[in-house]
């Protein structure tokens, strides 16, 4: 299942600019609605040379699911908020670019303050949800038996200790939990607590700053799974239309060794704390995200259900390990090659084959 990510940001941002960047196409809204949705292909250089290599039937790279709901979060309800509410994480876009035949709703463009404003959208849109959930465990309590009221009260309870965080600007991110606790709130899905990257979007005049400009922002706005990042929207969309020798070129231009959507997605995948590890061979080099830390019995999981439950063993090889003995004979050859068991953590970068029966 690809990595899904909401894209929000107020008014003439560059929401949809960067929605067009990260998936190479321009934005085409559902029937009926302003909703955009679209794959990105997570760029990878070592799958890159694994085909190469292998020269296999199909090549799979690991993808991300964005969206664009195409309205700021606080003029969306119902179907579209759910929608928001189910990705892995937020990409805030902001405004740092000036364009006078682009106005700013606010006259006047000013990263910092939207950015702020971004978070009281979040906020709000918690506060309503849990407003709307004491309404009803007030009801609950009124026709709760007495071996209920202790689970509903302490429910109540939390609600209202995040309520009051809210209040006082905290996001959920940043509010201490027990594991009771996220376990109890999991339903609840709210936008504060997701993890949350901020796009600056800035002019092509200020890619020479990118650096002062990240260090500027994230010494003003860090917080607990929380990253900010600075690139031009326009520009990237602009390359993302283009070959890749053309891209290239106009990039060495600019100075920049990397697209915008490799900085996002690196970006993203350290908030959320992932991973990559390949399976290759001549019928497919594939690329699976799986968060740090998983076992490689679970890392199996990720490829078939029937795998991670008839696993018996994964062959093992770090991929630098791999590149450097040129084959699978020759790396085994060398004793890099391992056996690992279930328990095994996977690391990033480890070409896997596993073993199983069912």
């Amino acid at each position: 299942m690809a990595l899904s990510i909401g894209i929000i940001g107020l008014s003439m941002s560059g929401r949809t600019t960067i929605f067009e960047a990260a998936t190479g196409a321009a934005a085409a809204a559902r029937p009926g609605e302003s909703v955009h949705i679209g794959i990105a292909k997570v760029p990878d250089a070592r799958i890159d040379k694994l085909s190469a290599m292998f020269k296999p039937v199909k090549t799979t790279f690991a993808e991300v699911k964005y969206l664009d709901l195409g309205a700021s979060v606080k003029n969306i309800g119902g179907e579209a908020l759910r929608e928001l509410s189910a990705m892995d994480e937020l990409v805030s876009v902001v405004r740092a670019f000036k364009d006078e035949s682009v106005p700013h709703p606010q006259l006047t463009v000013d990263a910092a303050r939207d950015i702020e404003a971004m978070n009281l959208e979040l906020t709000f849109s918690d506060l309503a949800i849990i407003e709307r959930r004491l309404g009803k465990i007030e009801q609950s309590l009124k026709a709760a038996k007495a071996t209920e009221r202790p689970k509903i009260l302490a429910e109540q309870e939390l609600i209202n200790r995040l309520k009051g965080e809210l209040e006082k600007d905290i996001p959920l991110r940043d509010v201490e939990l027990t594991e009771e606790e996220e376990k109890s709130l999991a339903g609840y899905q709210f936008l504060s607590a997701k993890p949350l990257l901020t796009v600056i979007n800035i002019g092509e005049e200020d890619l020479p700053n990118v650096d002062r400009i990240e260090k500027e922002f994230t010494a003003k706005f860090s917080g607990n799974k929380r990253r900010l990042i600075a690139i031009c929207g326009k520009l990237e969309a602009e390359l993302a239309t283009m070959d890749a020798a053309s891209a290239a070129e106009f990039r060495a231009d600019y100075g920049l060794s990397e697209t915008g959507l490799s900085r996002t997605i690196r970006a993203s995948y350290a908030l959320l704390d992932l991973i990559s590890f390949f399976t290759a061979g001549p019928d497919e080099c594939r690329a699976w995200s799986i968060t740090a830390g998983t076992n490689a019995q679970f890392a199996a999981g990720k490829i078939h259900s029937d795998i991670q439950r008839g696993f018996i063993r994964a062959e093992i090889v770090a991929y630098d390990d791999f590149i450097r003995a040129g084959s699978l004979a020759e790396a085994k050859r060398q004793g890099v090659l391992r056996l690992e068991g279930k328990t095994y953590i996977m690391k990033d970068g480890d070409i896997a084959n596993f073993l199983f029966n069912v």
